[in-house]
């Protein structure tokens, strides 16, 4: 699997597109999202917050996070995919020290989408944040 595309290239097209087709945008890209294994989806890796079901699993592998990611709804597992576009496979060191609120603030995701879909976002990315700093910690 390729993996998910740069940020910056989501949102080059992000910007082209008019509402309709973000939500198709935002639905293509959880589709990218690799695979996340039934037994990786526990209260463990449940990410509190989100109107639909999250789970995020994160791993390592030479001090470059790497997560697995799933949700039973279509456009918030686009937002998923989103947020760990910023920072897949990235040094924890830089996921740790990266403002991923600021990186995605340019797709307005507030202002596109309803508060039900972004409620679980800052959840998300605190769980990103955290999961990179224990891995900073550790190296």
């Amino acid at each position: 699997m390729a993996g998910l595309p740069a940020l910056l290239d989501v949102l080059d097209e992000y910007r082209l597109v008019d509402a309709e087709d973000r939500y198709r945008l935002l639905i293509d890209l959880g589709r990218q999202l690799e695979p996340m294994p039934d037994a990786l989806k526990t209260d463990a890796t449940k990410v509190r917050g989100c109107s639909a079901s999250v789970w995020v699993y994160p791993t390592s592998s030479e001090g470059r996070l790497h997560f697995l990611a799933d949700s039973n709804a279509a456009i918030t597992k686009g937002i998923v995919a989103l947020v760990l576009s910023a920072v897949q496979d990235k040094a924890a060191t830089e996921v740790a020290k990266m403002d991923v609120a600021e990186a995605l603030a340019p797709f307005q995701l507030a202002k596109h989408l309803s508060a039900n879909r972004t409620q679980g976002v800052p959840n998300m990315i605190a769980l990103v944040k955290q999961t990179a700093e224990r891995y900073a910690a550790a190296a």
